[in-house]
């Protein structure tokens, strides 16, 4: 899967590794629900590390369709509330 991470490029993504990421996805999702905004800023982080881990950045000249965007680092509580699907960022 093509990841795009806002503000940075393009990585390729295995799908084996959502079920991963999905964990950090749903604690992001709780602290957002509470209000905890230093927990959000940690999850946060923590998501877009592995996420850059655990993907190969494509070429900055590769513009290839994402399936999958996610916020910048920098991205306010409510800049991701307004990204969140029925499953939080990550889908699954």
């Amino acid at each position: 899967m093509i990841v795009r991470i806002m503000g940075e490029g393009q990585l390729t993504l295995a799908d084996s590794h959502l079920t991963e990421l999905n964990v950090l996805d749903d604690e992001l999702l709780a602290e957002m629900e509470s209000g905890d905004g230093a927990g959000f800023r940690a999850t946060l982080h923590a998501l877009l590390n592995k996420v850059r881990e655990l993907g190969s950045p494509l070429p900055d000249d590769s513009l290839e369709p994402s399936e999958l965007i996610l916020p910048s680092t920098e991205a306010t509580l409510e800049e991701v509330r307004a990204m969140l699907g029925d499953d939080g960022l990550i889908p699954g």
